[in-house]
């Protein structure tokens, strides 16, 4: 029996945007069951990667394949993809029901036809994201948090293989952040499913990931936590001097060129 394909491999990847060239000579082989967060400063291409895996953005060079199979334009059920929190306008003619059910049926092409199976298909994600409370309700008057469930079920209706997640915590307060990641990292062990998530905040989540890729000033690094979240490593990865200081229990990266923010780390919670 032959072993099981890499989630996701990529091969001196590049890719430009206009005459910037955005990275350059990006491998990366992601396991079944692995968690890669990746990070870097606004404008270095994180978004950029998970819509080239998507296959709406092309590469430049290299190559890319998905459970091996090579990345194709129109689509891949075997992929998830959870986006970022921004609440739906209040008048939204959607219930949080209606939601999870574009995810069951709603990626086919022509007209969603229900299947046999839809419903109930439905009903188990919604009670999987713990949102039987508020699946019948208008989702524009739903939270930011509760929201985020409900395409956290949608984009785990067809049991991906591959999970991509685009900064999906922005907003949310702690409590639904641990949520979220809770419902992730379930359906990452339930099923070896590979997650590749872009964040700013490592924090949340650093005690669930394998490895980090960082991309910034057109350059990448990967490695464990330990390996990448140090100070000689970022500052040769930005050009300039990075500083990575313990603050009692915590990790501080300062002094990055151009980041939105500063990450803050828990190093007790650091996995090398």
């Amino acid at each position: 029996m032959s072993a099981a394909p890499p989630a996701l491999q990529i091969r001196d990847a590049s890719l430009r945007r206009g005459d910037r060239e955005l990275w350059s000579g990006l491998d990366l082989t992601v396991e079944p069951g692995e968690l890669i967060a990746v990070l870097g400063p606004s404008g270095s291409g994180k978004t950029t990667l998970l819509r080239a895996i998507l296959g709406l953005e092309s590469l430049s060079g290299g190559t890319i394949s998905v459970l091996g199979e090579p990345v194709r334009g129109r689509g891949n059920r075997r992929i998830g993809y959870l986006p970022q929190s921004r609440p739906l306008p209040p008048d939204t003619a959607l219930r949080g029901r209606d939601l999870v059910t574009l995810g069951v049926s709603g990626h086919r092409f022509g007209l969603p036809i229900p299947r046999r199976g839809d419903a109930q298909r439905v009903d188990a994600l919604i009670a999987a994201v713990g949102a039987e409370d508020f699946a019948d309700r208008p989702v524009g008057q739903l939270s930011g948090g509760e929201q985020q469930r409900l395409r956290a079920g949608q984009a785990l209706a067809d049991d991906p293989g591959l999970l991509l997640c685009d900064e999906p915590l922005t907003s949310l307060d702690l409590a639904n952040q641990q949520a979220v990641i809770g419902l992730i990292d379930r359906h990452r062990r339930d099923n070896d499913a590979a997650v590749l998530l872009v964040t700013h905040d490592i924090n949340p989540v650093l005690s669930k990931v394998d490895r980090i890729l960082y991309l910034a000033n057109g350059r990448f690094t990967l490695g464990t936590p330990d390996e990448v979240l140090n100070s000689r490593v970022l500052s040769d990865l930005y050009g300039a001097p990075v500083f990575v200081l313990r603050a009692g229990d915590r990790l501080v990266v300062v002094g990055a060129p151009d980041a939105e923010e500063s990450h803050h780390h828990h190093h007790d919670e650091v996995h090398g």
